[in-house]
C-alpha cells in the first residue's frame, strides 16, 4: 500500500448562481460525474459540505470548489483524461465555457498527503496560492509538471 495519496483542488468561476437556469445543464451532469469519480479505480474521497459542490474560496464567493483525494496521479489522470472520461466528465469539460468564466493563472493544484489523511479547504487554498505565486514545486504542482510522491 502506498504511503502517500494525491490531493487535488480545482476551482472554476461561475457565470451564474448554481440554482439558476443558466447552470441547469451543469447541475444535471454533476451527480453522474460525481458518481463516476466515486466509482473510479483509485478514488479515495471528495469534499462535500452537504451540497454538490462548495462555493467560495480565495475570497471569491463565485468560485466553485472541487477537492478530492486519489491513490495516485495515474488514477486521477485516468479519470480525468482516460477512456472513462469520454463519458459525462468530458461532456462537462466540453461545455465549461458556457457555465464558467475563463480563469487566469492556476486553477488546479496537486500535492501529496500522507495516506490515511484528508486535506482541508484551508490547506487546499494555501497550496493553490503557493502554486500561483511560485509555480510548480514538490509542495504544489500540476499535471504538466508532476512530482513523485515523497
Amino acid at each position: 500500500m502506498s504511503r502517500s495519496w494525491l490531493a487535488q483542488l480545482n476551482v472554476a468561476r461561475l457565470k451564474a448562481p448554481l440554482d439558476s437556469p443558466e447552470l441547469a445543464g451543469f447541475m444535471a451532469m454533476l451527480g453522474p460525474v460525481n458518481a463516476l469519480a466515486d466509482a473510479a479505480p483509485g478514488f479515495v474521497w471528495r469534499h462535500t459540505d452537504g451540497t454538490p459542490h462548495t462555493v467560495g474560496l480565495l475570497g471569491d464567493p463565485c468560485l466553485l470548489v472541487n477537492l478530492s483525494v486519489w491513490e495516485s496521479i495515474e488514477a486521477l489522470r485516468e479519470f480525468t483524461y482516460g477512456l472513462q472520461a469520454a463519458s459525462a466528465h468530458r461532456q462537462v469539460m466540453g461545455h465549461r465555457r458556457e457555465w464558467f468564466h475563463r480563469m487566469r493563472g492556476a486553477h488546479q493544484v496537486l500535492w501529496w498527503i500522507p495516506a490515511g489523511t484528508l486535506p482541508t479547504l484551508a490547506e487546499a487554498e494555501e497550496r493553490l496560492r503557493h502554486l500561483q505565486a511560485h509555480r510548480s514545486s514538490p509542495y504544489a504542482f500540476t499535471f504538466r509538471s508532476p512530482r513523485p510522491p515523497p
